[in-house]
């Protein structure tokens, strides 16, 4: 954590005073899951601002193992309260596809918050930006029409930077529907493994969930602002 320290102090300039830090996590967060809300707290200490602990994840997506599509099969979901017009900074320590945060900040902004910046200690996707390019975005829309919305239950525009990446990769929506029938086939294994009883996921809580997140999100290893 001091190497966390040291590294934002170096972006201090970004944070003005009065911001609510916002890390995913569920009600009974703790362990590893627990570093993430650490971190919004030690930003809070540090930006004079405050850390939000009402919104949490209402559901478990037992994302750890799981592939790019396993990931996007089990879309995470929130609840609790957002304070209107206030100006949220998103926090997590480590994210791979990005899309639990793409969903935090479409809950955020839905009910009238303002994501204000994003902090995330390790960025460990391909793609080093959050927000998907324009030329992906279109191909997508182009070559999957509406049926990418029915079956994922988001606009294109909605999707990671690393979530466009890999879906770009499949030709044809038929090709998608089987990838995502194996995922939730694989996700059902795994969890029976564990002894877990996996419950229905719902769809993403929103069309746009990505529109929010900040192209130029802070992220360890970037040159200081």
């Amino acid at each position: 954590m001091d190497l966390a320290v040291s590294w934002l102090y170096e972006h201090r300039d970004r944070f003005e005073p009065g911001l609510i830090f916002l890390a995913p996590h569920a009600s009974e967060a703790s362990g590893d899951n627990a570093i993430p809300q650490a971190l919004a707290t030690v930003c809070a200490l540090m930006f004079q601002g405050t850390v939000d602990n009402e919104i949490v994840q209402s559901d478990r997506v037992f994302h750890t193992g799981a592939d790019p599509m396993e990931r996007m099969a089990a879309r995470a979901q929130f609840e609790g309260v957002v304070i209107s017009g206030a100006k949220y900074v998103l926090v997590d320590d480590v994210t791979n596809l990005g899309g639990t945060l793409a969903e935090l900040s479409n809950y955020v902004q839905i009910f009238g918050g303002v994501v204000h910046d994003v902090v995330v200690l390790v960025n460990a996707g391909r793609d080093k930006s959050l927000v998907p390019s324009k030329k992906f975005v279109q191909l997508i829309k182009e070559r999957f029409d509406d049926e990418f919305t029915e079956v994922f239950g988001i606009e294109p525009s909605a999707l990671t930077a690393n979530e466009a990446n890999y879906l770009v990769g499949f030709t044809t929506i038929d090709g998608i529907r089987n990838r995502l029938a194996a995922a939730q086939q694989e996700i059902d294994r795994r969890l029976r493994s564990k002894g877990i009883a996996r419950t229905a996921q719902g769809q993403a809580s929103g069309a746009s969930a990505a529109a929010g997140l900040i192209q130029n999100s802070l992220e360890a290893g970037d040159p200081a602002s």
